[in-house]
């Protein structure tokens, strides 16, 4: 169409601004990056429109959320962000404004973050949005999800479910409407604005023996996580941190417990310490790493086993 930018165009008007000095400009092929004594770590996520968002969100959310997800990995590695690249997949009916709030909102991000842009690439395609990010970091000391010992403690930060839920009110008007404003506004913002939990990252790198984020949903990475370190678990359902968002949305429809539980999108971080680790303000013991290799055990109130229809989303 006549009135869209060329790739050219796009690439200067809307996406060089963003970039930082490592980016060249976004004049050549590649982002240069300088030398550091700190391990470099890299990772990426692809969203989707229909899958990973809504198609009608808003433009800048959409970005926001896009760049957020992989600073959340980033944050549970204990790392500080160095820059993104972006790929993004445009389908047919894109138009400059969309474009231009879909870079406003990254840009903001890139600056609250200090996550400027190195890179990428554009194309078209016949299929719904796609974009792809790759985000790089620093840290002294990478926080693996291998280094769960017997005996540690199992942390959560923030609250656990409310974009699972956030989800559930988009999908179910009826329910929606049934909630308080205020619990329904922070449910609903929960699931489209994630919030990477970089602030964490020192206390990631000083005290966690194994880390991750929690995008699947909190009982499926946790399993995860014990898989990869070759343990087990015990977690006390009722120690789990819920908003009273999500307490309220429970008690009006009480199947949304395990949708929280096993939702995913919350984007904040699991992980173990020592047992004498004293968690900070915000930050919950929900159980304990046990020996062995079971599936992790989560129990009701009254110590009884609960088992979960399924204990993550899954693309497959």
């Amino acid at each position: 169409m006549a009135d869209r930018y060329s790739e050219d165009e796009l690439i200067a008007r809307i996406f060089a601004p963003i970039a930082g000095p490592a980016g060249l400009g976004l004049k050549d092929d590649a982002a240069l990056l300088a030398a550091s004594a700190e391990p470099l770590v890299v990772t990426t996520d692809m969203l989707v429109a229909g899958v990973h968002f809504f198609a009608d969100d808003p433009p800048d959310a959409v970005a926001r959320k896009a760049l957020r997800v992989n600073l959340s990995d980033l944050a549970a590695k204990g790392a500080a962000p160095a820059g993104f690249l972006l790929s993004i997949a445009l389908p047919g009916e894109w138009t400059n404004e969309w474009l231009s709030a879909f870079a406003a909102g990254l840009a903001d991000d890139a600056r609250t973050y200090a996550a400027p842009l190195l890179g990428g690439d554009t194309a078209s395609t016949p299929g719904p949005l796609t974009i792809s990010i790759t985000a790089l970091g620093r840290t002294p000391r990478f926080v693996p999800r291998t280094g769960a010992r017997a005996g540690d403690g199992i942390y959560v930060s923030g609250t656990t479910g409310d974009a699972a839920l956030g989800l559930a009110l988009r999908r179910d008007p009826a329910l929606a409407a049934r909630l308080s404003p205020d619990a329904r506004d922070f449910l609903l913002d929960r699931y489209l604005l994630p919030r990477p939990r970089l602030d964490l990252a020192p206390l990631l790198r000083e005290h966690a023996s194994a880390a991750m984020d929690v995008s699947d949903g909190l009982a499926g990475d946790l399993a995860k996580l014990c898989r990869a370190s070759g343990v087990s678990a015990l977690v006390d359902l009722p120690l789990i941190p819920l908003s009273d968002a999500a307490r309220e949305a429970i008690e009006l429809a009480p199947g949304l417990f395990e949708s929280a539980i096993t939702g995913g999108d919350d984007y904040e971080i699991l992980f173990t310490a020592a047992p004498d680790f004293s968690p900070p303000e915000g930050v919950a013991r929900i159980g304990a790493v046990t020996a062995g290799t079971a599936p992790p055990i989560l129990r009701d109130a009254h110590k009884k086993p609960v088992i979960f229809g399924k204990l993550s989303f899954s693309h497959f």
